[in-house]
Parts: structure tokens; C-alpha cells; sequence
């Protein structure tokens, strides 16, 4: 039965409609959830801590005991719900990489940033470099993108863009993991590469996220932040027409800096505007996550009972 169920979803979010922007996230939350549920039922905790003839490695061990703290109703850490939520991609956390910090905080004006990242050879990233591409703009670890592109082979390139080193290393490292050929991961100050990266991109810019971007709350590090108007402007410019721009934050004052930004762009329309599905609270932020799956910001702050302001918006058709 979990098997003709996982193949039924598998077919909706793989051959859903063309015109989409995005797949059925509703298909693809289900398919996760469905996903984890058969990999644990398929590995049972018994099994895997006493059957000395059993092989598993180690992040099967620490899914299923994240897992059984779950049904046992045993608070969970952010680190242990990120594992439960990205289950499904396997990836390894045994890196010999140093200590990995997400939320470090990075000053993109220091000279150290100073210089614009290269294109790579799209041909050798990619296997189709033809294809409309996504491209998340501090993507942080990059599990977001890993889940997308693993959902959506031969369809959509996915480009992480990010200032951490370190972590486009262990992303780099999950890429060859998961044998991907349509995700590439770079390590690249976007306030003054992103033009220059993707018009050498052969294919068309169909979607940009800036999801949890670094708050930097003092005032007078608000330069820093990554949404400036240079960025607003050349992400505008190279977005195809009827593209799209997720923006999303746990701190309402960011929130609000970066939907200031591209609301007084004439070329953006509102989601809610062209698609009347996609609801607004009376405030204008969207009322769901339209990714299907959360970031590992997202899952921290939810869990601390914060709010997530999003806003998307459409490249208005020349």
C-alpha cells in the first residue's frame, strides 16, 4: 500500500502541469512525509541497535532515534527536526570540515569579499545548462536546493549562492553524494557577482529566493545587509519575463526592508495579483510556504514561535 501510494504522488509532482512555476508542494510535503515514514517502517529501531547482520550507517541510526523521541512526544532540537525533515535526501554528517556555524554573521563589505566570483563552465556543472534555472541567494547549507533538485531532475538548475566557504564545501561534498548533475553550489559574495554569474548562464533566470538573509540588526551595519538596491536592480533585469522572487524572514523589520525594496519595482506584480490562490493575511505576507518544505531557518524559528514573513512576486510579461 505505501508503495502505490509513493508512486502515485511520485507521478503527480513529476508530471504535474507545464505552466507551473513551482511543483504541487502539497504533493511533494506528502511525499516527503510518506518517504520517511516507509524508511523508518522499513528500518525499525530493533533493528537497527541490535541485529549485528544488519548494515546501516549512522544517519539511519540518528533519523530512527530522532524519530522514535518524536512518537514518544520528547522535545525535539532544531538539529534533530532538520533531520527529520530533510530524512529523505540521506546525507552524511561526518565531514572533517571544522565547526560549521549557519547563522555566523558575515560582513560582505570587507576587502576579503571584495573580489567577483567567476562563472564556472555551466557545461561541466550541468548537464543540460539549457534549462530554466533557480537560483537561492545565501543559501546557507544548501538542503533547501539539495531537496529541489533531487525532486526535480532534467527540469530545473538550481545555483546556491553563498558567503560561508565552508558550508558550499559540505554542500559540494552532498552533491557528490547524491550524484546530481542539475544543482551547483558557489562560493560568492552576491552583492557584487550575481549579475555577472547568472547573464552567463545559457539558459533563462526563472526564479530567485532570499530566504532568512543575515538581520545584522545594529543600524549601522544595515549596509551589510544583503538585499541592497544594486542587487534589487540586477535581479529585476535578469529574471525572465514571468519569473518569480521569494523573499521570506523571521525578523519583520528585514522582512519589511526587503518587501520596501521590490514593491516599488513597476516590473513586479504581487503573487496574490496574478494568482489568487496564493493567500495574504491583511498585511500582505503570504499565508503558506509555497516551497513544499521548510528551510532549517524556518524550522528554528517555528520552533521558538516566531512568525516567517514572505512575499513573492512575478516578473510582469514584456
Amino acid at each position: 500500500m505505501a508503495s502505490s501510494r509513493l508512486l502515485q504522488l511520485h507521478n503527480y509532482t513529476t508530471h504535474g502541469s507545464a505552466g507551473a512555476s513551482l511543483p504541487h508542494r502539497a504533493a511533494r510535503v506528502a511525499l516527503s512525509s510518506l518517504l520517511l515514514q516507509t524508511s523508518l517502517s522499513l528500518h525499525p529501531l530493533s533493528s537497527l541497535h541490535y541485529h549485528s547482520h544488519c548494515y546501516c550507517s549512522s544517519r539511519d541510526v540518528h533519523v530512527a532515534e530522532v524519530a522514535e523521541k518524536r512518537s514518544n512526544k520528547v522535545h525535539l532540537s532544531s538539529p534533530e527536526l532538520v533531520a527529520l525533515e530533510y530524512a529523505d535526501l540521506n546525507l552524511s554528517y561526518k565531514l572533517d570540515l571544522g565547526h560549521v556555524r549557519i547563522r555566523q554573521h558575515v560582513n560582505p563589505l570587507s576587502s576579503s569579499f571584495s573580489v567577483p566570483t567567476q562563472p564556472p563552465d555551466w557545461n561541466q556543472v550541468f548537464s543540460d545548462p539549457t534549462l530554466p534555472l533557480m537560483a537561492d541567494i545565501g543559501c546557507g547549507s544548501g538542503r533547501l536546493l539539495l531537496w529541489l533538485a533531487k525532486q526535480n531532475p532534467g527540469v530545473t538548475n538550481y545555483l546556491g549562492l553563498e558567503i560561508r566557504q565552508k558550508l558550499v564545501k559540505r554542500a559540494e561534498v552532498w552533491v557528490k553524494d547524491l550524484a546530481l548533475n542539475n544543482i551547483y553550489f558557489l562560493f560568492a559574495n552576491a552583492t557584487i557577482s550575481f549579475k555577472h554569474l547568472v547573464t552567463s548562464y545559457p539558459g533563462p533566470l526563472m526564479f530567485v529566493s532570499i530566504l532568512c538573509p543575515d538581520p545584522h540588526f545594529k543600524k549601522r551595519h544595515h549596509k551589510r545587509r544583503l538585499l541592497q538596491k544594486p542587487l534589487v536592480g540586477a535581479i529585476v533585469e535578469t529574471l525572465m519575463p514571468g519569473g518569480q522572487v521569494l523573499i521570506q524572514s523571521d525578523v519583520v523589520e528585514v522582512a519589511l526592508d526587503m518587501r520596501n525594496q521590490f514593491d516599488e519595482v513597476e516590473a513586479l506584480l504581487h503573487m496574490d495579483a496574478v494568482n489568487p490562490s496564493m493567500l495574504c493575511d491583511s498585511e500582505g505576507w503570504l499565508l503558506s510556504n509555497p516551497m513544499g518544505i521548510r528551510t532549517e531557518r524556518e524550522i528554528h524559528a517555528e520552533l521558538e514561535g516566531q512568525r516567517i514573513f514572505r512575499r513573492m512576486y512575478q516578473k510582469k510579461q514584456m
